[in-house]
C-alpha cells in the first residue's frame, strides 16, 4: 500500500473544505488543507456572504434609525459615506477568522497557506505563500473546494477604477451618486437594496424578462415593487453591447439602443469556478466553459480520487449547501452513510429578504395538484407593527386533501430564519407534516414566528368555507 503523506487534502477553506476537513478528521483521518489566502475562511469570509451581508446589516440599521420617529423629531440630516459603512461591516470578518482558525488548531488539520497544482492524481505541489518555495505533498483522497470568482468577460477592462465586481466593490473607496448594476441575480438584486438603502441612484439591468424567476411569481413581484419604491429603476430584458469608462464617468451601451451613464458600474452577470490554476490537465479534469466541475451524486470526478464540492461544482452555490456538501462528501470517503444535499431553502439578503423552501404556485399548477395558499401580511402581527417591520408577509402552500405543506415562502424581516419553521415540518414523515401543526401548536406572542398559525388560519378557513 502507498504510504501517503495525508489521507485527505482538500484545496480551499471555505464552507466546504473546511466542513470536509474537520468531518474527517473527527473520524481519525490525517487531514491537510490548502488555502490560497494567509487567512482562512474562504470568499466566503472575506468577499462574499460575510462581507456582504454585514455590509447589508449596517445599511439596515442606517434605514431605520432615519426612518424612526425619534430621528425625524431631532431634524437632524446626514448621509453615511460607502467606505465608513463598509469599515464598520468589515470587523466582523477577523472575529470569522479566529473562529475557523481554531477549528483547524482544535481538530489538528495541517494547513498550507499557498496555491495548490496537481503533479499527478495524488501528488500536490504547493506554492506556499511565505518564504518563495515549493512543497509536494502526497494524499489517497483529494477534494478540490476552490470556489468561485465573478465572471469577467474579456471585452470589459476591469482594471478601470470605475468599473467593479462583486469582490472588488468590497474595496470601493468613495461613495458614488450614481451606479449601474448589470446583472439581476441574487447579487445584483441585494446590492441594488443596499445601494439605494445608502441613497444612492441605482439602474438595475436585468436580461430576463422579471426578477429571479426562480421564485414564486407573487414574491417575485413583491420584490420588484419594494426595489422601485426604494428608489431603484429596474431595467428588464436588456443586453450590452459594450462599456467606455473614462476618468468622469461610465457608459452601457445596450443593444436596445440605450446609453445609460452613472458614476461608476458593478458587474453581477455571473460566476466561474476557481479550477485555471490547478493544472487540471495532469489529471485528464476538464472543467466546463465556467470553470465548473462536473461530479456525480458522490461528489466524484471523473478521477476516482478526485472529489469536488461548494461553488465549484455549479448549483445552487450556495454557502449552506456547501457545508452539507463537504460532511456528506467526508461521509463518502469513511464509507458511512450520506444524505444527498437536497431541498435547499433559498435565501437572498436584499432589503427586504426572501426566503423559500419547496414548490411555487406555477410548479404546482404545472402538475395539477390540488392546493391551497395561506398567507399572513407581517403588518398584521403585533410583532412586526411593535419593531416596525410592516412589510412582507408568510406564504404556505398547502394539499388542498391531505394537508401536506408543498412549499414555504417568505418575503420581509427575517425571511431567511423564519423559513426554518416551515422547514422543519415540510420534513417530517407521513402525517407529521401537515398544515393542522400550525393550527394545534402554542407559538410565543408577539412573535413574528406566529405568522404561521395566522397563515394556516386563513389557508384552512378558504378550505372550510367550500
Amino acid at each position: 500500500m502507498t504510504n501517503f503523506t495525508y489521507d485527505v487534502l482538500i484545496i480551499g477553506s471555505g464552507p466546504a473544505g473546511e466542513s470536509a476537513a474537520m468531518a474527517s478528521a473527527k473520524a481519525g483521518k490525517r487531514v491537510a488543507v490548502v488555502e490560497g489566502r494567509a487567512l482562512v475562511g474562504g470568499n466566503c469570509a472575506h468577499k462574499g456572504t460575510i462581507p456582504s451581508k454585514s455590509l447589508r446589516h449596517m445599511v439596515k440599521q442606517i434605514i431605520q434609525f432615519k426612518t424612526g420617529n425619534l430621528f425625524r423629531e431631532t431634524g437632524e440630516s446626514w448621509r453615511m459615506t460607502y467606505p465608513r459603512v463598509l469599515a464598520s461591516a468589515n470587523a466582523v470578518i477577523p472575529k470569522q477568522v479566529e473562529l475557523h482558525t481554531d477549528f483547524y488548531v482544535r481538530n489538528r488539520v495541517k494547513l498550507y497557506s499557498g496555491f495548490a497544482r496537481f503533479l499527478d492524481a495524488n501528488t500536490i505541489a504547493i506554492n506556499l505563500l511565505e518564504g518563495s518555495r515549493e512543497e509536494v505533498v502526497t494524499a489517497d483522497k483529494i477534494i478540490i473546494a476552490t470556489g468561485s470568482r465573478p465572471y469577467r468577460p474579456a471585452d470589459i477592462d476591469f482594471d478601470h477604477a470605475r468599473i467593479y465586481d462583486s469582490d472588488t466593490i468590497l474595496e470601493m473607496a468613495h461613495t458614488p451618486r450614481h451606479l449601474i448594476i448589470y446583472g439581476a441575480g441574487v447579487i445584483g438584486c441585494e446590492y441594488a437594496s443596499i445601494f439605494s438603502g445608502l441613497g444612492v441612484k441605482v439602474d438595475l439591468i436585468n436580461s430576463r424578462d422579471r426578477l429571479l424567476s426562480f421564485l414564486d411569481d407573487e414574491i417575485s413581484d413583491a420584490l420588484s415593487y419594494h426595489l422601485r419604491d426604494n428608489g431603484v429603476r429596474v431595467r428588464h430584458s436588456e443586453m450590452y453591447d459594450k462599456i467606455e469608462a473614462s476618468d468622469r464617468g461610465v457608459t452601457v451601451y445596450l443593444k436596445s439602443g440605450k446609453r445609460l451613464t452613472a458614476d461608476a458600474i458593478l458587474w453581477c452577470n455571473g460566476r466561474s469556478g476557481n479550477t485555471d490554476q490547478l493544472n487540471l490537465e495532469a489529471i485528464g479534469l476538464e472543467p466546463d466553459h465556467r470553470g465548473n466541475l462536473a461530479v456525480n451524486d458522490q461528489y466524484q470526478t471523473d478521477v476516482a480520487n478526485v472529489y469536488a464540492v461548494g461553488d465549484v461544482v455549479g448549483w445552487p452555490s450556495l454557502a449552506s449547501a456547501s457545508f452539507d456538501q463537504g460532511r456528506a462528501l467526508a461521509a463518502v470517503i469513511l464509507g458511512k452513510p450520506y444524505k444527498e444535499v437536497a431541498s435547499v431553502p433559498t435565501g437572498i439578503y436584499t432589503l427586504p429578504e426572501i426566503s423559500s423552501v419547496g414548490k411555487t404556485e406555477r410548479e404546482l399548477t404545472e402538475a395539477k395538484v390540488p392546493y391551497e395558499v395561506g398567507r399572513c401580511l407581517f403588518k398584521n402581527t403585533a410583532r412586526g407593527q411593535i419593531s416596525g417591520e410592516d412589510v412582507g408577509m408568510l406564504k404556505l402552500l398547502f394539499h388542498v386533501d391531505t394537508g401536506e405543506i408543498l412549499g414555504v415562502h417568505c418575503f420581509g424581516a427575517e425571511a431567511a430564519e423564519i423559513v426554518h419553521i416551515g422547514q422543519a415540518i415540510m420534513s417530517q414523515p407521513g402525517e407529521g407534516n401537515n398544515i393542522n401543526f400550525f393550527l394545534n401548536t402554542t407559538f410565543n406572542y408577539p412573535t413574528m414566528a406566529e405568522a404561521y398559525r395566522l397563515a394556516a388560519l386563513d389557508g384552512t378557513n378558504r378550505i372550510n368555507r367550500r
